[in-house]
């Protein structure tokens, strides 16, 4: 079927004296359209006409069903971008890293061929530390073979775009089955690349990025990780209690370099600073309760409220700052979760999944920490990371995976430019940390370490 914008001729037979304005739909512009007429040997009405801009190939279910498949198409393609762009970053890291283990090997080995025996012992409890190093060789061979993958998935996109935009033009014939088992089969396994490459242990955090000095010591900010393509909207809650505004800015930009801002009213006030904006929805305790709500930008109305059961709260089981800060909520990569105190264990740590539509829990861990004393906590690819304090020199000490059931203390510094934080979430679409510093709105970079088999996918 050719495109609407051409002329289609057809042959109306009208009887002399009929009306024309009888057989065309009065609204010429959703209507077939006259572009000329003429009577031919035995009287009829031969008439050219235009097709009318929404022509019947737009609404065949052919179609449909062709655009909707380039839509996920699409959506996979801008996926992908960014997972290459992540997998090329972490490769430059570690190509370099291979490069210095390497070239370590071959200075030992140089100095136990060319140097005296008693100068080689000197090097012995190196070399020690070499074949330490050596296994992550082969790690460094599994980055490679990631970016590869990555390849393998931008050549099969770019296939299957060209086909279905071929076949939006010629509408020829096709079997959608085929089709849309293709473009399942390949958003699945994109998906599991995506949850693979995209996770893996923290090793490093930035130094700080000041984007903005402005608020109370107290306060929480944030992006929505689940946001649209193109959507920077940054959003603004000062203070930890008795206050229920939230601010909107339209972009990260504007709220860097200007005060215009939309200002919602939450129907309750807040309890300390561990909100989170998911999908469009922002999430936090009302104050002085254990009620966690759901409270829907789109409609300025609760979608949902829950009881948060065990939970401490109104300063039962804060961070080392207080600040009401009993219930702290965050996303990663796996959704949503839920960290808090109860007594059931003794103050220490409560890990739960939530479910973020009914806010139910899916799944709950009990760790060994108390939650008196962390300084701030956050969650990534399903682990808790813990900070020792939140003034002074800082540092992240340890680290609880929901994924093996255990726990381990580590020592990753991060500078606290401004002494006191009292808000510390990460976001998984930025791959950064978002704190509130001391009146000062920060950003901070992580590095992760990931170990993918190709196989496996």
């Amino acid at each position: 079927m050719q495109p609407a914008s051409k002329l289609l001729t057809l042959i109306l037979l009208i009887f002399m004296g009929t009306e024309l304005t009888q057989v065309l739909p009065a609204n010429p512009e959703e209507s077939w359209q006259v572009y000329s007429s003429a009577q031919d040997s035995e009287g009829r009405c031969v008439c050219t006409v235009v097709a009318p801009q929404q022509s019947m190939c737009s609404r065949d279910a052919r179609t449909k069903q062709l655009r909707q498949l380039l839509e996920k198409v699409q959506n996979m393609t801008q996926s992908i971008q960014v997972l290459d762009q992540r997998t090329q970053r972490d490769l430059q890291y570690v190509e370099k890293m291979e490069v210095q283990l390497r070239g370590l090997e071959t200075k030992f080995r140089q100095v136990e061929e060319t140097h005296k025996q008693n100068i080689a012992k000197q090097y012995k409890a190196i070399k020690a530390k070499m074949e330490e190093l050596r296994p992550l060789i082969p790690v460094l061979e599994e980055y490679k073979a990631d970016a590869k993958l990555v390849l393998q998935f931008k050549e099969e996109v770019q296939n299957l775009t060209s086909v279905l935009n071929e076949l939006q033009e010629e509408m020829g014939a096709y079997d959608y089955e085929e089709l849309h088992s293709r473009v399942s089969n390949l958003e699945e396994r994109l998906r599991a690349c995506m949850q693979k490459l995209a996770c893996g242990k923290l090793t490093g955090i930035s130094d700080p990025i000041t984007i903005k000095t402005s608020g109370s010591r107290f306060g929480s900010w944030m992006t929505d990780p689940l946001a649209p393509e193109g959507d920077t909207r940054v959003w603004y809650m000062d203070g930890y209690h008795n206050n229920r505004f939230v601010r909107e800015y339209k972009s990260m930009h504007d709220f860097m370099t200007s005060d215009n801002f939309t200002s919602h009213r939450l129907p309750h006030p807040w309890s300390g600073t561990g909100q989170v904006v998911y999908n469009g929805s922002i999430y936090f305790n009302k104050f002085q309760s254990h009620i966690i709500i759901k409270f829907d930008f789109r409609t300025s109305s609760i979608s949902k409220s829950r009881q948060l059961d065990y939970a401490g709260f109104n300063n039962a089981y804060h961070y080392s700052w207080g600040g009401h800060s009993d219930i702290d909520l965050m996303v990663d990569e796996g959704g949503l979760w839920a960290v808090y105190g109860t007594n059931q264990n003794a103050g220490n740590i409560v890990i739960s999944k939530l479910n973020p539509n009914t806010l139910q829990i899916i799944k709950s861990w009990t760790t060994n920490h108390p939650k008196r004393s962390a300084g701030e906590s956050f969650m990534i690819c399903g682990t808790l990371y813990v900070t020792n304090g939140y003034s002074g020199g800082t540092k992240v000490y340890y680290a609880y995976s929901t994924n093996s059931s255990t726990y381990e203390y580590i020592d990753i510094s991060f500078q606290n430019k401004y002494s006191h934080i009292s808000m510390l979430d990460y976001n998984p679409r930025d791959r950064a940390l978002y704190a509130w510093n001391n009146g000062h709105q920060v950003l901070y970079n992580v590095t992760l370490f990931h170990v993918i088999r190709s196989e496996e996918l």
